[in-house]
C-alpha cells in the first residue's frame, strides 16, 4: 500500500484473466501507423493558422518546442511501455509506480485527451465534408449540420463518422489497424504534395518580424499571444503517440515493436510538421494565414494551385477518420483496463471470443463520442484535451525517474538515455505548456477532476481489484 493508495504489481499481459485478455495481433508497422494516424490530423491541417495568429512566423519555433517536450515524454513512454506491456498507458504506469488515487486522476484526464479530441476531429471532418459537397453543388439541410448551440438539431455527419469508426473497431483491432495504414499513406502523400508546391514560393520577408508577440504567453489586445501560447495550442497536433502505448497488450513483440512505434511515429511527425509550417509561413504572410480555418488549402489557392488545393482538402476528408479511429481505440483501451482493475463496472472488461477486442466498451465509447460531437459546443472545451494530456505526460516523466530509483535492476528492453534529465525536461516542459493555457481552461480542468475524484471515492475505491488482492494477502 502506497501513500496514494494500493500499488498494482508490474505484470505482463499474459497475467490477465482469460476472459479479459486482449489478443496480440499488431506488429511495428501497425504501431507506427497508429502513432502517425493519431498525430497527423486536424492539428497540422488547421493549427498552423491558429499558431500563426498567436505567434506569427515563430509558430515554427512553437512546433519545435511542442515537439521537443513530446519527444522527452515519448522516450519515457518507450521505456515504461516495454517494461509494463499491458493496456492503459499513463494510467497503468502511474498505478504500478505511484498508487491508485493518482492513477485514477490520470485515467480520468485521459478521457479528456481521447474523447474530446475524438469529438473535435469528428466535427472538423463534418465541416470538411459539408464544404466539399457544397463545392460540388450539393446542399444538405442546415438543421442536420450543427448542434443546438448553433441553431441546428444535430451534427449528423459527425455522429455518423463516430459510430462508423466504432463499428470498425468492434470488428477487430488488426482489421482497423490495417485500414489505418492506408489512411496514413493518403495523409502523408497530401502533406508531401503541399510541401513540394509551397516550398518553391518561400520568401524570407514573410519571416519578418519573426517573433512579433514575444516568447512568453501573455494577453495582448484581449487575446493570449506569444510563442508559448502557440506551443500550448499546437501541442494538440503532436500528441497521439501515447495511443501506441495503449496497444502494448496487443503488440506481437512488445519490446521491439513498442519502441519502434512510439519513437518512429514521433520522429516522422516532427519532421513533417516543421517542413509544413516552414513552407506555409514562407509562402504567405502570417497575418493572412492566421485568419484562415483551412491554411494549407489557402496557401495552395493563393499560389495558383486550385486543383491541388481541392485534392489536399479531399485527402483530409478521406484520411481524418484515422485520427478518430486511433483516439477512440485509445479511449476504449483505457476504459477497458480501468474496468479490469475494478474502478469501472467489470462488464466493460469483457472481450469478444472471436476478435479478442473489447466490443462493449468500444461501442459505449463510440456512442459517447458521437453524442458529444453531435450535440455539444466544443470550441470552449477543446483545450481541455491538452490539459488532460499534459497531466498524463507529467505522470509518465515522474514514473520513469521513480522506477529507475526504486528498481534500477529491473529488466528494461528499452533504456531511456539520461532518464533523470529526460524525465525532468518532460515534467518542466509540460508544466510550462499547461500554465500557458488560458486560465478558464485550467479552472474547468480542475472542476473535471473534482467530479472524477468524487466518483472514485463514492464508487471505485471500495471495488478496487488491487485493494481486494492486498486485503486478501494481509498487506
Amino acid at each position: 500500500m502506497g501513500f496514494f493508495g494500493p500499488i498494482k504489481p508490474i505484470v505482463q499481459a499474459a497475467d490477465a484473466p482469460a476472459g479479459s485478455r486482449l489478443k496480440p495481433t499488431l506488429s511495428w508497422p501497425h504501431l507506427i501507423a497508429l502513432g502517425v494516424g493519431a498525430i497527423v490530423g486536424t492539428g497540422i491541417y488547421t493549427l498552423t493558422g491558429v499558431g500563426a495568429e498567436r505567434a506569427g512566423p515563430a509558430v515554427i519555433l512553437a512546433f519545435a518546442i511542442a515537439g521537443a517536450v513530446c519527444a522527452c515524454a515519448a522516450l519515457a513512454y518507450a521505456e515504461l511501455a516495454t517494461m509494463i506491456p499491458t493496456s492503459g498507458s499513463a494510467y497503468t504506469y502511474t498505478y504500478s509506480v505511484v498508487g491508485e488515487t493518482l492513477a485514477w486522476v490520470v485515467g480520468w484526464s485521459l478521457i479528456l485527451e481521447y474523447s474530446l479530441a475524438c469529438s473535435t476531429v469528428a466535427v472538423g471532418w463534418s465541416g470538411y465534408l459539408v464544404g466539399w459537397l457544397q463545392s460540388a453543388g450539393v446542399a444538405l439541410p442546415e438543421m442536420l449540420l450543427a448542434g443546438p448551440h448553433a441553431g441546428g438539431i444535430i451534427n449528423l455527419p459527425a455522429v455518423i463518422v463516430s459510430l462508423a469508426i466504432a463499428g470498425m473497431l468492434m470488428a477487430g483491432t488488426r482489421e482497423s489497424a490495417t485500414l489505418n495504414i492506408i489512411l496514413v499513406i493518403i495523409k502523408l502523400a497530401a502533406l508531401t504534395a503541399f510541401i513540394a508546391l509551397a516550398a518553391p514560393a518561400f520568401d524570407s520577408d514573410n519571416l519578418t518580424p519573426f517573433m512579433p508577440y514575444g516568447f512568453g504567453s501573455t494577453v495582448q489586445d484581449g487575446s493570449t499571444r506569444g510563442v508559448m501560447a502557440a506551443a500550448a495550442i499546437v501541442f494538440f497536433a503532436f500528441y497521439g503517440f501515447d495511443a501506441v502505448a495503449t496497444s502494448a497488450e496487443e503488440a506481437r513483440n512488445p519490446g521491439r515493436d513498442l519502441t519502434i512505434g512510439i519513437l518512429g511515429s514521433m520522429a516522422v511527425c516532427t519532421l513533417i510538421y516543421m517542413a509544413v509550417a516552414l513552407s506555409a509561413i514562407g509562402a504567405m504572410s502570417y497575418l493572412d494565414l492566421g485568419n484562415s480555418p483551412e491554411p494549407l488549402a489557402l496557401v495552395l489557392r493563393t499560389l495558383g494551385h486550385p486543383t491541388a488545393s481541392y485534392l489536399v482538402a479531399l485527402a483530409a476528408l478521406i484520411a481524418l477518420p484515422s485520427v478518430i479511429l486511433v483516439m477512440m481505440y485509445g479511449q476504449s483501451r483505457v476504459f477497458f483496463v480501468m474496468a479490469r482493475d475494478g474502478l469501472l463496472p467489470p462488464v466493460l472488461s469483457r472481450v469478444s471470443p472471436r476478435t479478442g477486442a473489447p466490443v462493449l466498451v468500444t461501442g459505449i465509447t463510440g456512442v459517447f463520442v458521437a453524442a458529444v460531437a453531435g450535440f455539444f459546443r466544443l470550441d470552449e472545451i477543446a483545450e481541455l484535451a491538452n490539459a488532460g494530456t499534459l497531466l498524463a505526460f507529467i505522470a509518465v516523466g515522474a514514473c520513469l525517474m521513480i522506477l529507475r530509483k526504486r528498481a534500477p535492476d529491473l529488466k528494461r528492453v528499452f533504456r531511456c538515455p539520461q532518464p533523470y534529465l529526460v524525465g525532468t525536461l518532460a515534467i518542466l516542459g509540460c508544466l510550462y505548456l499547461m500554465i500557458s493555457l488560458p486560465s478558464q481552461t485550467l479552472v474547468r480542468f480542475a472542476l473535471w477532476n473534482v467530479v472524477g475524484l468524487a466518483f472514485y471515492f463514492l464508487y471505485s475505491r471500495s471495488r478496487s481489484q488491487a485493494l481486494q488482492d492486498q486485503t486478501a494477502a494481509g498487506v
